[in-house]
């Protein structure tokens, strides 16, 4: 029986690991090519947000992303939670004075009419169109997607056997990685390739390596904070816009992330405490039965 056993359980693994071969196989043969692994202050079970980071990554959503890319899908986060604990943590006037740059749509008002009023901080983030058809038909027919919860949705296959030390190390950041490579990923098409349509741009992490985007990062494009000698305090560079952009979806995504990790350490510490409660009594109520039976 226990042989059986056995033999059933190195089946399943080399299955497992046929499986996982296939993936990646499948994945080359697609044309996609694996995202390289970004360093992120908030990955881990410990991990938190940068919060300079998350305020040059909301610049560059307002600056360039913004231009034609929504951010109110669903539960989307509103302007006033750029001042909340855990995310980019803007004071409430400098929020105040974000919201009123925007002009919101509003009403009806008594005459049965729609207006336009300055935004305000419990107002979502306007969108750069009114409907999907306006969209599509300023960007030549594609559909820029939403940026809400854009890091969650994209993701990609990490293959053998990096998908195994993720299950330890609790990798979870595959969507700013993608999003990362893609905003940097831009290149000229190499021989051979199919000629380009118009409308079309290759993109090495694209899967097919065709997109509808046209490269939206410059080195030098945005004005970074400056420091105490009048320099950058980080490059003004394509990599470090699309990895500050990314980390900055990251939190739109999921705004709670740190405290999310935080009542997850604390409940990990109450049932190691339990744990050690309940066999502490097993012990006690069971240990003197000869029979290994409870007392009665």
């Amino acid at each position: 029986m226990k042989t059986s056993t056995f033999r059933l359980a190195l089946t399943g693994l080399a299955t497992g690991l046929a499986l996982a071969a296939a993936t990646v196989s499948v994945q080359a043969a697609e044309g996609g090519v694996k995202p390289p692994a970004q360093h992120w202050s908030f990955s881990g079970p410990f991990g938190t947000f940068d919060r300079a980071q998350l305020q040059r990554g909301f610049k560059v959503v307002k600056e360039v992303c913004a231009n034609c890319h929504a951010m109110n899908l669903g539960n989307a986060v509103r302007m006033r939670n750029l001042a909340q604990p855990g995310g980019p943590e803007f004071t409430p006037g400098q929020v105040m004075a974000l919201a009123a740059t925007y002009q919101v749509t509003d009403g009806p008002n008594d005459q049965g009419e729609m207006f336009q009023r300055p935004g305000r901080p419990a107002d979502p983030f306007p969108a750069p169109f009114p409907n999907e058809q306006a969209a599509r038909a300023a960007n030549g027919g594609a559909f820029p997607p939403d940026l809400s919860v854009l890091a969650k949705a994209r993701t990609y296959e990490r293959g053998f056997p990096t998908f195994i030390f993720d299950i330890f190390t609790q990798y979870q950041e595959q969507g700013p990685d993608y999003i990362t490579a893609v905003l940097t990923g831009y290149a000229k098409p190499p021989e051979g390739f199919p000629p380009l349509l118009p409308g079309q741009n290759y993109n090495n992490y694209m899967p097919g390596h065709l997109i509808a985007m046209p490269q939206p990062l410059q080195d030098g494009q945005i004005e970074y904070p400056k420091g105490a000698d009048g320099k950058p305090q980080v490059p003004e560079t394509v990599h470090q816009y699309a990895e500050d952009v990314s980390a900055f979806l990251v939190w739109m995504a999921e705004p709670h992330l740190e405290a999310r990790k935080r009542l997850g350490f604390q409940v990990m510490i109450f049932l190691a405490i339990f744990a050690g409660l309940l066999y502490y009594t097993k012990k006690k109520v069971w240990a003197r039965m000869p029979d290994g039976s409870p007392a009665h």
